[in-house]
This record gives structure tokens, C-alpha cells and sequence, in this order.
């Protein structure tokens, strides 16, 4: 069984910083490309960051460029975020999706995490 855990979101002030973790587990992770994507309050879903399987390409949305840096460590199974210079408008849940098919760097995704909440507030 599939199972994507998000963990380490929380409130932070803005300028702050927080490092989102998603444990995965029930797949062969690190052939499978992953990302990030969250929902802020009221809105729809907006892609943030993606990283391949090895960890050798990553992109990201422009509004995080500069600011957040995706990684993984595939011994750990797991995929990370890590966001500086927090600002309100990156207020929402967080989650992590597993691309659909082995080796692809596009969507679809087949599975997701619970997500993990962020809120960025003074």
C-alpha cells in the first residue's frame, strides 16, 4: 500500500523558515519523480515544486524560486521542502504527490499525502 506523510508545517512568522518532510512508503521511491503542491485558503491546488527520481532535476513555481529548495534523500524514502523567507501569501496545506508513471517528470500523480498545514503570520 501507497502511503505519502507530510510532517513539519506549522505557524511561522514572515520571513521565517520551515522544512516540510514527506515520508514515503509501499513503492520503489526513487524511481519515481515527486512533488509538492498546496492549497491556500479559499483557492485551488498550485503546483510548487517537483524533483526526479535522483534528485538531479528540480523545478519550480516562480513565486518560490530563489526561496524554497526541494531535495530528497531516497535511503530515507523520503522527499523534503525547504521554504525561507516565509511570506503570507505561502499560507496553506502542503502536500506531497508521487507521479503516476515510472521514470516521468510530468503528471498525472497517483497518490497523495494527508498534507500539513503552513501558516505564515506575524
Amino acid at each position: 500500500e501507497v502511503q505519502l506523510v507530510e510532517s513539519g508545517g506549522g505557524l511561522v512568522q514572515p520571513g521565517g523558515s520551515l522544512r516540510l518532510s514527506c515520508a514515503a512508503s509501499g513503492f520503489t521511491f526513487s524511481r519515481y519523480s515527486m512533488s509538492w503542491v498546496r492549497q491556500a485558503p479559499g483557492k485551488g491546488l498550485e503546483w510548487v515544486s517537483s524533483v526526479n527520481g535522483v534528485g538531479s532535476r528540480t523545478s519550480y513555481v516562480d513565486s518560490a524560486k530563489g526561496r524554497f529548495t526541494i531535495s530528497r534523500d531516497n535511503a530515507k524514502n523520503t522527499v523534503y521542502l525547504q521554504m525561507n523567507s516565509l511570506k503570507p501569501e505561502d499560507t496553506g496545506v502542503y502536500y506531497c504527490a508521487k507521479f503516476h508513471y515510472f521514470g516521468s517528470y510530468y503528471p498525472p500523480y497517483d497518490y497523495w499525502g494527508q498534507g500539513t498545514q503552513v501558516t505564515v503570520s506575524s
